[in-house]
């Protein structure tokens, strides 16, 4: 046997590790750590393993599919995009370019995400363009836009390294970054002060020298109490908040209204603990704050972003080595498809399509007028679908049905569009509803780049050919853009798309595939001022000039526990799993370690309730209900429990709430409420396929804006 090995990038997490992607002839055969890489410098984590799994051409699609009469048959490529111009014209026509739109994957390269947003832009003429970032890190894009100036994490994951104190605010990186969480594992070791802010007693909790176990939902209290011990005990950084940040007067004035008594009683933490993180905090060298979902995933995500801003500028922890707010990216890919403009407010690199210079700016590049009129999101296009406003969606490498709140609202939204079509690797939830299915090659079938959570641009090589009649999105795309008569989609490979990136965004002007080779990647911004890109940001400056400081007010979650719904339930991630289980879930190494979705539950409330560990439960929220396992542990409090969303059998999102944050519209998939109700304790749990058979009907929402089963 002969074997080769192609460098090229971990598919799961942000963290952008290196793998060797091990072939013989042209079939993936395994995966090994890159010795050299400067992120995982030859580590993996269990995930990165098993990426072979991931990409298997089992089950894979591999030639386009049209359903005819409820039942996929097997399509030419030609018919398939002949269709889907036929539909997609006659709406965009029909009904205006606000009725059609794109989805694009934060999972797919940069150029392929490039492409999708070109597409819309250029021959939808939409701004309906939106990806995962929408139901994970659209917050922080937002909040820390407005506070600093930019969206992306400020230091470097070798940063931990440099830091004396490290902060782990809602989330947990042993299981969602482990490569991550092992860095501040050792930092810990080494001598650093951990200090993590979480609802639930996670592995770094329990490690921690302070953990403020706070109640779900109640950041922005914590943190506007933590600024006013600060400002009360002179600790703030007073030379950086003169040079470097404004409306110091109105953040003062504000947390005055959030003395320690009120903080501990919103928050349940003692007021003792609040003096020890804002002292430890305040006083560090270097204090690296790392932040995850626990933080964005809420109706005041982009104030809890924002709040979190505020307390590392008042203590002046921005700009410099070990410090820096750092938002853990949860995709491999997310923050890359950000950059690329797939959002409906941004052309690539940022430039606000609210801006007419930069619309005649890309209309004059791109040689076609591109889109003028405000963008929906993914929420607002199903919400528009449900409304008879929203026709046709191309959605590429996402299961909504699993990974978006109210599961049984969004498979109604998509099931009303008259035109649904999913470019994928396998038949997922998601691509059983579409119209079309087309077949996508996977990052090892390919080549291109990824931008890792520390912004650090990185090349994907192909290892294979993809099988079949897979092709990469941009190149679907192009072939597609020649149907409807455009030009600019006519790249002969992905470097030639890498180039034209760098030639309309600004932070990435300074980059080439030979420069990404000959750095290992290169970090944006990466322009004239920084050729062989940027560590840190914000060391001199902000791009906004100074940093603002954004007062923001405590609001509880949209659903609080009541009589009839006494839990708060919060949703998690697990080590051996990622996202919605469609690569994960194919590694039987994997499925034997994490083979079902369960409930965890404080020991107390099962006694209360009188159920045993690993009993059969049945959890029902206002939207709807699933049936699983208990399982006891006191990681979380009484009063709260935890579910994973990696199955799509115990789908998390048929029970969560999609109340949503007014500026990102990001849903509130970290807090709702449920009841537990005991099965007979020989049942067996019933998946949610099962369910739906047997006519189950989840909760509606009623009339006049109230709720009942």
């Amino acid at each position: 046997m002969t074997t080769k090995t192609t460098p090229s990038v971990c598919p799961f997490c942000g963290t952008g590790c290196g793998i060797g992607i091990r072939t013989d002839a042209d079939r993936v055969i395994g995966v090994e750590p890159l010795t050299n890489h400067p992120v995982s410098k030859g580590r993996l984590c269990s995930k990165g393993w098993s990426s072979a799994f991931g990409i298997g051409v089992e089950d894979r699609i591999t030639h386009p599919l049209i359903k005819e009469n409820g039942e996929f048959r097997r399509a030419s490529w030609d018919e398939a995009l002949d269709h889907i111009h036929e539909q997609f014209s006659y709406h965009r026509e029909t009904h205006g370019p606000q009725a059609v739109g794109l989805i694009s994957c934060a999972r797919a390269t940069n150029e392929d995400n490039y492409a999708i947003q070109k597409f819309a832009r250029t021959v939808l003429t939409t701004n309906n363009v939106d990806h995962c970032a929408r139901i994970c890190h659209s917050p922080s894009v937002a909040g820390l836009a407005q506070t600093l100036g930019s969206g992306a994490m400020t230091n470097s994951i070798e940063d931990v390294r440099k830091s004396d104190v490290v902060v782990v605010f809602g989330c947990d990186p042993t299981e969602s970054h482990s490569i991550i969480g092992s860095e501040i594992i050792k930092a810990k070791e080494r001598g650093a002060l951990l200090l993590v802010v979480d609802p639930r007693k996670t592995r770094l909790a329990e490690m921690a020298d302070v953990h403020l176990q706070l109640r779900l939902g109640t950041n922005v209290a914590l943190l506007n109490g933590l600024i006013k011990v600060i400002f009360n005990n002179g600790w703030e950084d007073k030379d950086f908040l003169n040079k470097r940040c404004d409306h110091e007067d109105i953040l003062r004035k504000q947390v005055e209204e959030y003395p320690l008594e009120k903080v501990s009683r919103i928050t349940g933490v003692p007021k003792d603990q609040l003096k020890q993180f804002a002292r430890l905090y305040s006083h560090a060298r270097a204090a690296f704050l790392a932040y995850g979902m626990g933080v964005t995933q809420y109706v005041s995500g982009t104030n809890n972003v924002m709040a979190i801003s505020n307390l590392a500028l008042v203590c002046g922890q921005i700009g410099k080595p070990g410090a820096g707010i750092n938002p853990l990216r949860g995709q491999n890919n997310v923050q890359g498809a950000c950059d690329m403009g797939c959002l409906p407010g941004t052309f690539p690199g940022y430039q606000s399509t609210d801006d007419p210079v930069a619309r005649e700016k890309f209309s004059k590049i791109w040689g076609t007028p591109v889109a003028d009129h405000p963008g929906m999101t993914s929420l607002g296009m199903n919400e528009a679908a449900m409304a008879g406003q929203f026709h046709a969606m191309m959605i590429f490498g996402e299961d909504p049905v699993v990974t978006d709140p109210d599961q049984n609202m969004v498979a109604k939204a998509l099931r009303r569009m008259d035109t649904l079509v999913v470019v994928e690797m396998t038949m997922t939830e998601t691509a059983k509803l579409a119209d079309v299915v087309l077949p996508a090659a996977s990052f090892a079938e390919k080549d291109g780049t990824f931008a890792n959570c520390e912004r650090r641009v990185q090349r994907v090589r192909q290892a294979v050919n993809p099988p079949g009649e897979c092709l990469a999105d941009w190149q679907l795309m192009a072939k597609l853009a020649k149907r409807f008569g455009m030009h600019g989609f006519d790249w002969k490979n992905a470097e030639e798309i890498f180039d034209e990136i760098c030639s309309v965004s600004s932070i990435h002007s300074q980059m080439s595939y030979p420069r990404l080779d000959e750095h290992n990647g290169l970090q944006w911004p990466c322009d004239a001022k920084n050729p062989d890109g940027s560590k840190i940001l914000h060391q001199r400056e902000f791009p906004i000039g100074k940093a603002r400081l954004m007062p923001v007010h405590y609001l509880p979650t949209a659903e609080i526990p009541d009589a009839e719904y006494p839990f708060y339930m919060t949703t998690i991630r697990l080590h051996f799993h990622y996202g919605c289980g469609s690569m994960t879930r194919k590694s039987p190494l994997l499925e034997r370690e994490t083979p079902k979705g369960v409930l965890f539950m404080n020991p107390r409330d099962i006694a209360n309730i009188r159920l045993f560990n690993h009993a059969p439960v049945g959890i029902r929220s206002r939207r709807g209900y699933l049936e699983t396992r208990v399982i006891s542990t006191d990681q979380v409090p009484p009063g709260l429990v935890s579910i994973p969303y990696h199955f799509n059998d115990t789908p998390s999102n048929q029970l969560t709430n999609d109340a949503q944050d007014p500026v990102t519209r990001m849903p509130e998939l970290k807090a709702c409420a449920v009841r537990i109700e005991p099965l007979a304790f020989d049942a067996e749990p019933r998946p949610i396929q099962i369910l739906r058979n047997a006519n189950y009907e989840p909760a509606v929402k009623g009339a006049a804006g109230g709720e009942h089963e």
